[in-house]
Order: structure tokens, then sequence, then C-alpha cells
């Protein structure tokens, strides 16, 4: 693949190119030239867009397609162009198909389907066989077949020891170990967050308390063991404050946000709207405020799209037996820009990589061009027609968000939209 990328404006804090504008001269998948001014005496493909910016590729840490199993949400296929419309160049697939991702055959079966891929998939394998919270999965054989980590999706892990084994298991090959913050019996058959919203709206409500136990609990096993451990999606100002306390401690944990828990406060759900039921779920200003400060400090490693296709048949239906969901690699570039500045947005689009496995490619002449493409100033709103995903249950419908993606250059090929 041979490109000329004209006057693009370069987002990259490693490059020796930041902040300027140039062109850049791929041949053959690799950057072989930057500079202000680059001749195509090749005839080779230009690419020249309206306020075009470049940055490294973007990586999204909690992604869920359907297959297998579940074809009619998502296939891989649509997944992945799913995620290069909208500017990902990898992806961490969770486990959560039908049959759990569980084995060495199974990574293998999901790198088999995503191979030559312009985007690249990173498989996560499920921790408990089955994801059923009983028994340890064949962690070392599915790191071996290339997973970057483990992850029950969405399923806490309750008995306590199980996560201990694990830390002190994976920690022989530097496997990750995540664990999904909920405690079940505190959270009872609440369906939304518990506040004043969920009386008046005659839910039943998921205390914070529930996501903060959890969090507790797994720091604690942690400082016990060793390892590395990942807290997906966490929720609330006190799960923020008990992993910066643990940072300052030197213990090896990450955590993430989803998109939506920085954008959304549960008052949105006084309609019933079902493409608002999320897990975790929506809460209230003070926990988005200390949530985005704790993105800012760096104690929130990742913000997530937490991409979950649902089909219509269940979300359609009555707001406590609706599925948990949303998918967001469509939105989330527009949505961390109303949230953040941009130099913030491209930071955390980009960064921490290496916890998955994911070498950094910067922006340099004789590096594999590992790039995304965008307009970060466009406005517009989020309709049907900006969704890629076969699914439609999209939280940001009718929000107005500012950014635009072009497209990728990645695995020498390139996707323009």
């Amino acid at each position: 693949m041979n490109i000329l990328v004209k006057s693009a404006t370069i987002l990259d804090s490693k490059s020796d190119f930041h902040n300027t504008t140039q062109d850049i001269l791929i041949e053959n998948g690799m950057i072989t030239q930057i500079n202000s001014s680059i001749e195509n005496p090749k005839n080779y493909k230009e690419i020249s867009l309206k306020n075009l910016h470049v940055s490294r590729g973007w990586f999204d840490s909690s992604v869920s397609f359907g297959e297998p199993g579940y074809e009619e949400r998502e296939t891989i296929a649509n997944g992945l162009k799913t995620a290069a419309s909208s500017g990902f160049t990898s992806i961490a697939l969770n486990a959560n198909s039908n049959p759990v991702i569980d084995s060495n055959a199974d990574i293998t079966f999901i790198n088999a389907k995503s191979a030559n891929n312009i985007v690249n998939l990173l498989p996560i394998g499920a921790l408990t066989v089955k994801s059923d919270g009983e028994d340890l999965a064949e962690l070392y054989d599915m790191h071996s077949a290339g997973a970057i980590a483990f992850y029950d999706y969405k399923k806490p892990i309750k008995n306590p020891n199980l996560v201990k084994i694990a830390l002190q298991y994976a920690s022989n090959f530097g496997g990750l170990v995540c664990s999904f913050p909920f405690e079940r019996k505190i959270a009872g058959l609440g369906v939304m967050n518990e506040h004043i919203t969920s009386t008046k709206l005659g839910l039943k409500g998921i205390p914070a308390l529930a996501e903060e136990l959890q969090v507790a609990r797994d720091l604690f096993l942690l400082e016990y063991t060793g390892g590395k451990l990942h807290i997906p999606t966490i929720s609330t100002a006190k799960s923020v404050a008990l992993i910066r306390e643990a940072k300052q401690k030197k213990l090896d944990v990450t955590c993430s946000v989803a998109i939506h828990n920085l954008y959304f406060t549960d008052d949105v759900l006084t309609d019933f709207d079902t493409n608002y039921k999320v897990m975790p779920p929506l809460r209230i200003q003070s926990d988005i405020d200390a949530l985005i400060e704790g993105v800012k400090d760096g104690t929130v490693d990742f913000v997530t799209s937490d991409h979950t296709p649902i089909d219509i048949e269940q979300k359609k239906i009555e707001f406590d037996h609706a599925a948990y969901g949303t998918i967001g690699l469509e939105s989330t570039f527009g949505t961390l820009q109303c949230i953040f500045t941009l130099k913030k947005t491209i930071e955390l689009l980009t960064k921490n990589t290496m916890r998955f496995g994911l070498k950094s490619m910067p922006i340099a002449i004789g590096e594999q061009a590992n790039l995304t493409l965008f307009n970060p100033d466009e406005k517009y709103r989020f309709t049907k027609s900006n969704i890629v995903s076969t699914s439609k249950n999209a939280i940001f419908e009718n929000e107005t968000l500012k950014g635009k993606v072009y497209g990728i250059i990645a695995n020498n090929q390139s996707h323009l939209n």
C-alpha cells in the first residue's frame, strides 16, 4: 500500500513532528518521508481532506461483538469495520460470546477470524470456565494463543480466593487479570443507580456500595498477592478514591471508565428509555465530576466505548427486563471532545496501550504507519446514519458531538469513510 497524506497536522507528543503540518509518504505500509511538501512522481493515492489531523492509531480497551453465537448483534467482520470507521486501529474484544471464549482453541478461532484485517483485534479470554465464576479457565493456554487479558465480562467473581489464585497464577507469565466491580448481593434486583431518581421512577436501585465493596476487596487481594489487576468500567467517586490510594501504594492496578458514565447522569432515565440502561448504571453529577478528575490526574487509565451491541428485541421491552448495554465505538471520539481538550482526547485514545500488550508506534520515519485521520472541529448531531454497527442501541443518538473521523491507515491497508 502506497499513500501520500497531504497537509496533515500531526498530533503525537512523542514525535519530532508534533503539532506541525506535514505531508506523510507511506510506502508498503511504512512511513518513508515526513516533510512540509512531498512530490508524488509515482502517482500514489493522495489523501487531502479538510482540516486533516493525524494521530497514532486509537485503541479501545473494552469492545464486544456477537460472534460466535450472537451474530444477529454483530459479526466480527462488521464489528471491525465499525471500529475502523470510528478511528480505532486496535480493539480489545471481550469473551462474552456463545460459547464463551475460554480456551486456546477459542482464542485461535478469534485470531483466525480477524487475520489480515486493517484493525488489530486483541482477544480477551474468560477468567473462569464459561465465565460461570467457579473454576479458573486455561489462562496460560489462552495466553500462549494470544489472549491479552482475562475477564468474565460484566460478571463479578464472588469467590475472593479465586481472584487471589488468578492473580498469583497469572503473574507467572505477566498475565493481566480483570475483575468486574459489582457485588450482586448488595445490588439485589436493582436496574439503575440508587438515588432520588430511582425512587421517583419506582425502579429498584443499585447502590454505589455494590461497586465500591468489590473494588476495595480486589485491591486488598492485589496488595496481598502482587500481580497485575485491571478494574474495568468504574462509575463512582469512591471507586476513584480507592484506586488513587492503591496507586499511591504502588500497586500494579489500572482501571477504565465507560464514556457514557462521564456524560450522562441518571436523570436521563425519566422516560424509561432502555438505551440508557447500562452496566454499571449511570450515576449522579458528583460521581461524574470525580471520574473526570480521575481521568485528568491519571487515576483512571482508559476511557472505553464499552461497545455492546444488543438486538432490538432485548431493548424494546419493559425497562426492568431490557438488556444492559449500548454501542459506542462510533460516538466515542465526538463525545470525548465534548468533555476534554483535543490534547487530552488524543492522549486517552493512544496512551497506556502497553498494558494490553500493544507496542508503541510513533509517527516517525521508518515506523509502520498506524494512523487515525480526523477533523477535530466539525460538529454534528449523532443519528442512526452515523451507525455502522448491526445493532442500533446507541445511547448517544441525537446528541451533538464534536469531531469527524475520516478513517485509518494500519497494517499496510487504508479505510476511508
